[in-house]
């Protein structure tokens, strides 16, 4: 290979003259002007000059290359502080160098040691390329030294170090417990209900949650509690009213602790109320009375509903609803009718499954009147059973349902049979026999060709019996009607 051309030096007599040129010069004094003729030689001898300097002068030399700029590490990287800490790793985060220079940033380097050594260990094994790191696998209660490196490929930078040792051990932060606004009053729930309930809470490190009721312990088998960093369950799968109560959480950390209270109330329907009793029945009005119930589901009696039932239909119907007193007047009462009265309780899981019912009854007469009946002699209706309308005789094709209708009538209400070819039919699936206000129908569920024959339909009560009776004849079917099904 050829070698580079050493660098041409420059003429130390044009260094020098430069020099002077740069140097100002005296004003000159003025001369006496020459005349034409000396003027004119004057000229053409400074021309002459120049054009023989021009071909004397040598060629320019050329200018030698600029020599690349040296790499150079960065300055140190600022700004370095810890982020977070925990009982076995310390976040750290910084700031890039201030100068980077023209060779750039590879990464950084985190080292760490312990206070009162000088003894630096690397903690990342490649260079870190953001300017946060998380130091994990420390020893609780150590107190490090910590500082950062920033690294290019002219090499390491002035490191920043963190003006005190780092104490490895989380911070402790006073628990509080995030009781939810629903939670702040009392929670009803039904019973057999799921009771599944969260409290938030705070604090650093993880806090020891444990729950109580009334000072105890909760039980396993009844209650389940899962806690977390952040948070505590309260689960119940199906309440009972024993589950009803104060229930209190303690969040402790280290020497500090928070406690918040949950009253928990399990309701159900009430119980009837005890003691209702006709107190006065006067013109058209019955004054009662009764007692709260012994059982109130564990919640506040709401009110009573009041219904009166006629001894002729015993149909009850409501004459007050949501009412709140332990005594009613109910009035615009038949005159001539006996009535009983009985009382629901109601809170707010709705009306008690039984109610109290009066012993004894209110019989509403009219005052003022003797009213004497007179004598009659009662219709007797009682008669012997008597077709109204008989059975007719009926073709039928085999597989296809068919019917036979009749009508009777009779007091008391006669008791029906059918038969077929004097044979009671009885309780067989392959008929559905019917008989409402009198109407008697017998239907053959897909006839074969042997259900053909004599069919009776027998009416019967205390006072006599009937019978009407018609032929079923079964044929096969055709081919036509084969293709139809």
């Amino acid at each position: 290979m050829r070698s580079k051309p050493a660098p041409i030096k420059k003429d130390a007599k044009k260094e020098a003259a430069k020099k002077e040129e740069k140097a100002p010069e005296p004003a000159p004094e003025p001369a006496p002007e020459p005349a034409p003729a000396e003027a004119a030689q004057a000229e053409a001898a400074p021309a002459e000059g120049e054009a023989a300097a021009a071909e004397e002068a040598p060629p320019a030399e050329p200018k030698p290359p600029t020599p690349p700029p040296a790499d150079e590490p960065t300055s140190a990287p600022v700004d370095l502080f810890v982020e977070d800490k925990n009982d076995t790793s310390v976040t750290i985060i910084w700031s890039q160098p201030e100068v980077i220079g023209h060779s750039g940033l590879d990464g950084y380097t985190i080292e760490i040691c312990k206070d009162g050594t000088e003894d630096w260990k690397a903690v990342n094994e490649q260079l870190q390329k953001a300017s946060r790191y998380v130091i994990k696998n420390l020893t609780t209660d150590d107190r490090l030294k910590i500082r950062v490196v920033a690294v290019n490929i002219a090499g390491r930078s002035p490191p920043v170090t963190l003006s005190e040792a780092v104490l490895v051990k989380e911070v402790a932060d006073r628990p509080k417990v995030r009781l939810p606004r629903f939670l702040r009053q009392r929670y009803v729930a039904r019973v057999g209900d799921k009771i599944n309930l969260t409290v938030p809470f705070t604090g650093k490190p993880k806090p020891v949650v444990s729950w109580t009721k009334k000072g105890q312990p909760l039980d396993p088998k009844r209650v389940n509690i899962r806690s977390t960093e952040r948070d505590s369950i309260l689960f119940i799968r199906a309440a009972e009213r024993d589950d009803s109560g104060v229930y209190e959480i303690t969040v402790k950390v280290e020497d500090f602790e928070d406690k918040a209270q949950i009253t928990l109330q399990i309701v159900e329907l009430p119980g009837p109320p005890t003691g209702v009793k006709i107190v006065d029945t006067w013109g058209f009005n019955v004054a009662l009375e009764w007692t709260p119930p012994s059982d109130n589901g564990n919640t506040e009696i709401t009110g009573y509903t009041i219904q009166k039932a006629d001894k002729k239909t015993g149909d009850w119907f409501t004459v007050l609803e949501h009412y709140h007193r332990l005594n009613a007047t109910i009035s615009d009462l038949i005159m001539g009718n006996t009535y009983k009265f009985r009382v629901f309780s109601e809170n707010k899981c709705g009306l008690s499954e039984a109610a109290a019912v009066t012993k004894q009854e209110a019989k509403i007469l009219k005052t003022g009147i003797d009213y004497k009946p007179l004598d009659y002699k009662e219709h007797d209706f009682t008669e012997a059973p008597k077709f109204t309308t008989s059975l007719s005789d009926r073709i039928t094709t085999v597989g296809y349902s068919t019917k036979l209708l009749c009508s009777v009538r009779g007091f008391p209400k006669p008791k029906i049979q059918w038969m077929k070819n004097q044979m009671i039919i009885g309780d067989d699936p392959k008929y559905r026999q019917i008989c409402v206000q009198g109407i008697c129908s017998l239907e053959i569920r897909k006839p074969g060709s042997f259900d053909g024959g004599v069919y009776t339909c027998r009416a019967k009560n205390n006072h006599g019996e009937a019978a009407v009776s018609c032929k079923l004849e079964v044929k096969q079917a055709t081919i036509a009607d084969a293709d139809k099904k």
